[in-house]
């Protein structure tokens, strides 16, 4: 029986044309090596998975091979080049400084570099996460990493280059490596699927390369972990239920109910997310990422920064253009704030919920209270005269109301006319002193009675503690308002607060926080003052000068004390 090798290993690049996403760097060391510009030491940085160790390997064995090819690769055919793939070759040495990171480890890498090569031109020495060597090993290698024999090539990988000392850094070429963009893994993917006969969807593999974040042995090893439970047939549906991923389906029907202001549907959606064993900082991030996602896909210019498969594109542009940008941009922020406020909060799912409540709000057309209502009066019933009338109707306007200077016959005004129906008022002969005679009926505004009713400080701090539990998603402000309480000075309620900060924030519900007191204790002259006690600053903030003259105000012995033994700060 065959023994098994894993993808990650199987399809490990040989040449600089088969890596994956790192067109610049590999061309970089093409050009150095064909004209024969060569560095003594190089540092090849960059996150996990991203080809550090095999572009040093391959590297490694084009310097040392014989019959470069025309585009400057590797031939495979020479003496060093079958040494290098059967995994036998003396030139080229490789170090793991994670265990081996201590002095004496370093100083039989120096003494072993002395040593030229059998076969080739260079003995070349890859020390793997570097950034694990002790600082007395890095400075035992100073020396010789600047000035190494003609033969010796160092090269250097770490995925934390800010750990690695300035002296060390200053002797080498250093080459970043980009983590690799999703639709160059889908790419290889597909390549390394059609290998195997195996047949993939480009939504699954296009999950795969999401979930690896940007490293492609990450990726080669789920692709492997998906094959194990799909077979030779893998499905998107099969991908996200195997890696416990949110499927974008959830998304895209929550942002229907939202635009329809379907409350119950959403929390009900949400319902079935937790269900199925999802977290809600996951979902909220998501969430995000979804709303992100239609922002961008808004505009043809940033449609490609949609790191999707084609499919799923073109459901994002259909939503977007059902969504105004003003909804795409507060719901961003609504994200947002629930995405920072999540781990603060006590009742998570209470914050969450509260989020799809709000969003749904976001489009509803419920009339809000004290707005104004858009339904007009409906005009009223004109009817028709009585027999015994040979008044004639009065021209009438396109609103069938009467014209107001309308001038009528003597013989009218002695005619006695009959009480209307309880349907229909006559509007014949109108009489001054009966309101309800009028051909128009105006509204009239009700004047509002002033509220002045006395309060006393426990009833205003009962309602400042009302209001600060009406915004307890914002977990900050909220706190503030419970610390700092008001003080009674008439109807002017003043709050004494330590910073500018605080103040900045509850300046933001000014409006709000007092019109809700007003209504609370029935006096419409409460105010609010805020002001920050400059005192509480200058504590916050002393110096150790400041210090040194405080402490001899209250003891001026200390002042001598300091002159005898002739003190100083330092």
């Amino acid at each position: 029986m065959e023994s098994y090798i894993v993808s990650a290993r199987k399809y490990r690049p040989q040449t600089f044309r088969s890596v994956v996403g790192q067109s610049v760097l590999t061309t970089t060391l093409k050009n150095a090596i064909a004209q024969n510009h060569l560095a003594h030491a190089y540092l090849f940085c960059g996150p996990r998975g991203v080809g550090k160790t095999t572009c040093a390997r391959i590297f490694a064995k084009t310097i040392n091979c014989m019959h470069l090819t025309a585009d400057g690769e590797a031939c495979n055919e020479c003496e060093s080049c079958k040494g290098f793939n059967e995994q036998r070759s003396f030139n080229i040495h490789e170090l793991d400084a994670a265990s081996n990171n201590s002095v004496d480890d370093i100083r039989a890498l120096v003494d072993q570099v002395r040593i030229p090569p059998q076969i080739g031109k260079y003995s070349v020495y890859i020390i793997d996460e570097v950034h694990m060597l002790s600082t007395a090993a890095f400075n035992a290698f100073l020396k010789t990493l600047e000035e190494p024999p003609a033969h010796a090539i160092f090269i250097l990988a770490t995925t934390e280059k800010h750990k690695i000392i300035p002296t060390i850094l200053s002797r080498c070429q250093i080459y970043d490596f980009n983590r690799i963009r999703i639709a160059d893994m889908v790419e290889h993917l597909q390549y390394i699927a059609q290998q195997e006969g195996i047949t993939a969807e480009e939504e699954a593999l296009n999950v795969i390369a999401q979930k690896a974040d940007g490293a492609m042995r990450d990726a080669l090893s789920i692709f492997d972990q998906v094959v194990s439970f799909c077979g030779t047939n893998i499905t998107y549906k099969d991908v996200i239920a195997n890696l416990n991923v949110l499927d974008y389906e959830y998304y895209f029907r929550l942002v229907t109910c939202f635009l329809k202001g379907e409350v119950t549907t959403s929390l009900l959606i949400f319902n079935e997310i937790l269900n199925k064993g999802f977290d809600g900082q996951h979902f909220i991030s998501g969430l995000a990422a979804h709303f992100r996602n239609l922002l961008v896909s808004r505009d043809p210019e940033t449609i490609v920064l949609l790191e999707v498969a084609t499919s799923v594109a073109e459901q994002y542009q259909q939503q977007a253009q059902q969504c105004t940008p003003e909804f795409i941009y507060k719901a961003l922020e609504l994200s947002n704030d629930c995405d920072l406020n999540f781990r603060q909060s006590k009742n998570k799912r209470l914050l969450v919920e509260l989020l799809l409540v709000r969003l749904c709000q976001l489009t509803s057309n419920t009339p809000t209270p004290g707005k104004k209502s858009d339904i007009k009066p409906i005009a009223l019933e004109t009817p028709t005269t009585t027999p015994q009338t040979t008044v004639q109707t009065p021209p009438k306007t396109a609103n069938n109301v009467s014209m107001p200077k309308t001038t009528f016959p003597e013989t009218v005004k002695s005619i006695k006319t009959q009480t209307a129906a309880p349907v229909h008022i006559s509007i014949s002969q109108p009489k001054k002193s009966e309101p309800t005679a009028t051909a128009e009926v105006k509204e009239q505004p009700v004047a509002k009675e002033k509220q002045q009713e006395p309060f006393t400080e426990t009833a205003l701090t009962s309602a400042w503690k009302a209001y600060a539990d009406t915004i307890a998603d914002e977990a900050h402000t909220c706190n503030t308002m419970l610390n700092f309480l008001p003080h009674k000075n008439g109807t002017i309620c003043s709050v004494i607060l330590i910073n500018t900060m605080q103040q900045k924030e509850l300046q933001t519900h000014m409006t709000k926080l007092t019109d809700f007191l007003r209504e609370k204790l029935h006096n419409d002259d409460v105010t609010v003052q805020m002001k920050v006690d400059e005192s509480q600053v200058k504590k916050m903030a002393f110096t150790p000068a400041e210090k040194l003259n405080a402490m001899i105000d209250k003891n001026p012995a200390i002042n001598s004390l300091k002159q005898q033994l002739d003190l100083s700060l330092l």
